[in-house]
């Protein structure tokens, strides 16, 4: 296997997760006796251009299809992230009626949304049909394919003031292309944003769950810089945010364009990631024991709580929820015996590997669990605030990473 990006040979291992099904493929009930396709889940370290990655075993095609179930409206937090997105980025870049804002994996238009509100022109790009429908469905303007160099070139050839993508960079197979199409797309003055979890928060707090094979990279400034040069752009500022555990927020533009001074931001991140380790191979080579004693330790006290009678479940159908799950091999109800979630697209369906039921919220009142295990963690505080009333019967909560919690 070569490195996505640089081509260098990789035969360094950064974490072996073994096999499972993609987190995202929810079984459907009248699927309950086939089959699921497994695929290894191994991760390389590029020692090279220090980009971490998986191989692509599952294609990109068979996992963002119009099955995909995963919708962004869904999170009232992460709305509100997207609305203050748009506010800062309208105010510094000066966007308005003559701009256009073209987002990659613009899913179901939840940040688009706010821009079309403040009468700027937008445009989506959604490889996923179900999802780009309901943004449709909201007026706004949607291209429903993967977004690549062809597809600038064919479409968006030197039109966008801004090109944005939430939470995308990660999922691209061929990194170099589709940062390649950026370049074609954008203005000579244009500005492109990326959001991303932090390879660094990754390592630090053991969020061995943010692995799948959705995420085809786990990324760094250090690896981005490289990435971004090599197609003519130049990331011009950092911004280190608290979503998903800890991300980053990279803003480029044309190598050619001088009208945007380089922020100090970008060296101090620099010097942060490679006083941290991240440019040596030490720094990813305990990885695995980490990741092994969560298991251990997950897994333990879930058995000793069964033991005495605890009723278990889930919250969040979380494709990190899936990784976890399938790592530990815990399969069926017996130990956790349903999992709520809030988007009616998972609901009444079965998650992949473990395949546990998924309800909606109203079992957990019928239920009266005494444990309920908050699978997306990064979402931990707005859960709990939307579940306060599980005190009546002294539920708790558990946070398995970065190390196993209860609340």
């Amino acid at each position: 296997m070569n490195c996505r990006h640089c081509k260098n040979q990789l035969s360094h291992v950064f974490c072996d997760l073994q096999t499972c099904p993609p987190s995202n493929a929810m079984v459907k009930p009248e699927m309950i006796n086939h089959p699921e396709t497994y695929f290894p889940l191994k991760v390389f370290v590029c020692e090279k251009c220090w980009l971490v990655q998986v191989d692509e075993l599952e294609k990109a095609d068979a996992i963002f299809n119009s099955d995909y179930t995963y919708f962004s409206s869904y999170s009232k937090s992460w709305l509100q992230h997207a609305k203050s997105y748009t506010d800062y980025m309208t105010e510094r870049f000066g966007f308005n009626t003559d701009s256009l804002v073209v987002e990659i994996a613009s899913n179901d238009g939840y940040l688009l949304q706010y821009f079309k509100e403040k009468h700027i022109p937008v445009l989506g790009v959604e490889p996923t049909a179900n999802t780009a429908q309901v943004a449709i469905e909201k007026g706004i303007d949607n291209i429903v394919d993967f977004f690549g160099s062809k597809l600038a070139s064919d479409k968006l050839s030197a039109k966008a003031d801004l090109i944005l993508g939430n939470n995308v960079l990660a999922h691209v197979p061929d990194i170099n292309d589709f940062v390649k199409g950026v370049k074609i797309a954008l203005k000579p003055e244009g500005v492109n944003t990326f959001e991303f979890p932090h390879l660094l928060q990754l390592v630090a707090h053991s969020q061995f769950d943010t692995i799948y094979h959705e995420h085809f990279s786990y990324l760094s400034l250090t690896n981005l810089i490289s990435v971004f040069a090599k197609q003519g752009l130049e990331i011009f500022d950092v911004q280190e945010l608290p979503t998903h555990g800890g991300s980053l927020r990279v803003f480029s533009k044309h190598i050619e364009d001088k009208s945007k001074k380089i922020e100090p931001a970008v060296e101090l991140m620099l010097k942060k990631e490679a006083a941290e380790g991240l440019t040596s191979l030490s720094y990813y080579q305990n990885f695995q024991e980490k990741v092994n004693k969560i298991k251990y330790d997950f897994v333990d006290f879930l058995i000793q709580e069964k033991r005495k009678g605890k009723k278990i479940i889930g919250y969040g159908a979380a494709a990190k929820g899936n990784t976890l799950l399938n790592y530990c091999g815990i399969k069926g109800d017996d130990i956790i015996e349903f999992v709520v979630d809030a988007s009616p697209y998972k609901q009444n369906k079965l998650l992949p590997g473990s395949r546990i039921p998924v309800y909606n919220s109203d079992m957990i009142t019928k239920f009266k669990p005494d444990y309920i295990i908050i699978f997306p963690w990064n979402l931990k505080q707005e859960i709990m605030s939307q579940l306060e009333y599980t005190k009546e019967w002294g539920a708790k909560f558990i946070i398995a990473i970065p190390e196993l919690t209860v609340l």
